[in-house]
């Protein structure tokens, strides 16, 4: 498997990094949604311990992601698109990073705000973005919650069109963030899906 990003496909890399993202994000709003209904106990804080190092493991692979994007490139678009549908992948991606972004930062000032260490697997400490302040506290608690909803529903469009691209378009555009054979191709894209 070829690692860099070609002109016609992802490269291993960014694939690896899609995907390990992808889960941690799946990963992050179960364990999230799961931990808030707990009462408090040994077991809830494990939670938010752990909760808190995954958005931080997200964060750098964000900062990760960005730096490999822009160093390594994209693969150019598939011929036949509209202008609209590049402008709207466009946007749609450069939003999912904003928010791969902002999601976590907005957890840590939550955290700071509230008081609490920020922590990195047990393994080392990482300074307060702010002051304990209550207002600040729920202001982030807020923005956080909404943040990740608006994570959601952006990443459910994203899947949506490259669901709609495999089945409906029948396009490579699934099949250039796999590795190699994992799609067949279809009987309409057989020439993309070997050029891909």
């Amino acid at each position: 498997m070829r690692l860099s990003n070609s002109s016609e496909r992802w490269g291993g890399v960014s694939q690896g990094l899609h995907w390990l993202v992808a889960a941690l994000i799946l990963a992050q709003g179960v364990l999230g949604l799961v931990m808030v209904g707990l009462p408090n106990s040994p077991d809830k804080i494990h939670l938010y311990a752990l909760h808190k190092s995954i958005g931080l493991t997200v964060l750098a692979l964000a900062l990760l992601r960005l730096g490999w994007r822009l160093y390594a490139g994209a693969p150019a678009p598939l011929p036949g698109l509209h202008g609209w549908q590049r402008v709207g992948a466009r946007l749609s991606h450069r939003l999912l990073y904003l928010l791969l972004f902002a999601v976590p930062l907005s957890g840590w000032l939550f955290n700071s705000a509230a008081g609490f260490p920020m922590q990195w697997f047990g393994l080392f400490n990482l300074p307060a973005l702010a002051a304990a302040d209550p207002a600040l506290r729920a202001f982030a608690a807020a923005l956080h919650a909404w943040l990740f909803w608006l994570l959601v529903a952006v990443t459910l469009v994203h899947a949506a069109a490259a669901l709609h691209h495999h089945f409906v378009a029948r396009d490579a555009t699934l099949a250039r963030m796999l590795p190699r054979g994992w799609l067949s191709a279809s009987p309409s894209s057989s020439e993309d899906h070997r050029n891909a």
